[in-house]
């Protein structure tokens, strides 16, 4: 029932989305709906909670009444363990369903206009956990929901008239936050984050990795792991990556970091949305290579898909941070993929794991790059696997990508293995997909480690030092494949057989031509 509850979800967000957004573009409109559907969400839990709370004195939170000195005491118990277990409060009158009743009233007067009420809401919201232990994870949430931007309408009648019907629409939608796992609305949630990355083009890059690539990433950091302390994603996005993780294993705590400030918000609701509990996840906002947020800390995991050959400062002064300073070099400014892996790799933990998408250049561009990469493989023999990707798997870019997996404890610490999974890819409408078998593929060859014709190769590190640290995946893995010999005599005998029709069509156009008394052609 949860399979068909998630999909009927899913089909029921996305055409309000549709339906609703009229001229605005997908990743505008993104924010908005999102944010009207964590909204319900942090609502729908209120209420369910409270009314927990309330049942063995036979009371309902909606029906307390703030101006009641005996509601207004329950009210304040209940804002008080509300704080506790959920991180947040709201009043029975600030429900989802409650300003959603009052947009959809069909009033002459402006006693249907909510714009103002909503954005106290979500700024109470935000309130109730000042001086709280949950205040960094609900602080500034809904920031990006401008409720009086001109791209919701071109007066406060039109864009009050939209609001109100994202939410009327909504409130129709039965979350079964009670019947169900908490992950089919999350399911639902990514859905939708994933149907607006495949429009915004380039821009998706920068809040979301694919749901296959993920599945690689977070199988590959949890390999014979029933339960893993923590994992960290330096450049996380929306968390759908380390989401993705606790798919595979129990993760007892979450950590991220993200650049942009709207993606960090959806970071931080998708977390809450999961169901994960304000105090089992830690996402800071701020540039993760110039201003590191979680320091000396070490994760048991890590999964990172970087932004490919970013730019970033390469100062001098970072020769003396310790992420980097045992290199010698710093990765060049105009690419920092090498300066990630070496973020990462400081932040790994000596059983840790750590896998991270990078752009094929990584494997054998020279220089200062050149150099990191021989230092990791040679002085620090913590490079595990090197898998290639299909072309054209990420949104926005074309690129070769391809995963590398790191360990400071190699149980296997005299090889390295390489698979090429390039040309192991189904076709989606524009989009190159890996499916269920692809993935189980590259699992169990990294598991098993062994050569496989065409696939996958178990170098020594003499043979990678033989190639001066190149590893391009060719190198490696021999993909060529024999063409059959041509058979000249046959070729020949077609080249006459072209030759004589091409002279009889000529004799042809030339009869034509003489009959129509005009010159030929030729």
């Amino acid at each position: 029932m949860s399979e068909d509850h998630k999909k009927q979800l899913e089909t029921q967000l996305w055409n309000i989305a549709n339906e609703l957004r009229g001229k605005m573009d997908a990743d505008e409109f993104r924010d908005y709906i999102l944010g009207f559907i964590f909204f319900k969400y942090l609502s729908e839990k209120m209420h369910i909670y409270a009314d927990e709370l309330l049942s063995d004195d036979g009371l309902h939170f909606i029906n307390l009444d703030a101006n009641n000195s005996a509601d207004a005491e329950y009210l304040e118990a209940v804002r008080e363990e509300a704080l506790g277990k959920l991180g947040y409060f709201l009043m029975p009158n600030e429900l989802f369903s409650e300003i959603a009743k009052r947009g959809n009233k069909q009033a002459v007067d402006q006693s249907n206009f909510i714009i103002e009420d909503l954005t106290a809401i979500l700024n109470n919201i935000e309130q109730s956990t000042m001086g709280t232990d949950s205040e960094d994870d609900f602080g500034n949430l809904f920031e990006d929901l401008d409720l009086n931007s001109t791209k919701l309408g071109k007066t406060v009648d039109a864009r009050n008239s939209l609001i109100a019907k994202v939410l009327a629409h909504l409130d129709k939608i039965d979350f079964k936050l009670q019947d169900t796992e908490s992950d089919v609305l999350g399911d639902a949630y990514e859905y939708l984050i994933a149907q607006f990355a495949s429009g915004a083009g380039k821009k998706a890059g920068e809040f979301y990795t694919p749901q296959q690539v993920s599945k690689v990433l977070a199988k590959l950091v949890t390999l014979g792991k029933e339960k893993i302390k923590s994992v960290y994603d330096p450049t996380c996005g929306s968390s759908s990556l380390l989401l993705r993780v606790a798919k595979e294993t129990n993760v007892a705590q979450f950590y991220g970091q993200e650049l942009n400030r709207t993606t960090y918000n959806l970071a931080r609701m998708n977390m809450i949305l999961h169901d994960v509990h304000y105090k089992r996840f830690d996402i800071r906002q701020e540039d993760t290579l110039e201003k590191p947020q979680h320091f000396d800390q070490k994760f048991e995991a890590i999964v990172a898909n970087p932004p490919f050959s970013a730019k970033w400062t390469a100062n001098d002064l970072f020769l003396g941070d310790e992420r980097f300073s045992h290199y010698g070099k710093l990765a060049p400014k105009s690419k920092a993929d090498y300066a990630f892996v070496q973020h990462m790799l400081y932040h790994l933990d000596e059983q840790g794991t750590m896998a991270v998408v990078l752009p094929h250049g990584a494997l054998f561009r020279g220089a200062a790059e050149g150099h990191i990469r021989e230092f990791i493989i040679k002085e620090k023999n913590e490079l595990d696997a090197v898998i290639g990707l299909p072309a054209n798997i990420f949104y926005g870019t074309s690129i070769p990508t391809c995963i590398m997996v790191f360990k400071k404890c190699r149980p296997h610490d005299q090889n390295i293995v390489f698979i090429d999974a390039s040309q192991e890819f189904e076709k989606v409408k524009t989009q190159n997909y890996l499916t269920e078998e692809h993935v189980n593929k590259i699992i169990s060859t990294y598991q098993t480690r062994e050569n496989v014709d065409k696939y996958a190769y178990v170098a020594t590190l003499g043979e990678v030092e033989e190639n001066d640290y190149n590893l391009n995946i060719p190198r490696y893995v021999d993909t060529f494949e024999e063409e059959e010999p041509i058979d000249l005599d046959a070729v020949s005998q077609e080249l006459k057989q072209l030759n004589q029709d091409i002279s009889k069509v000529d004799k042809e156009i030339e009869s034509y031509c003489q009959e129509l008394n005009i010159n030929t052609p030729f």
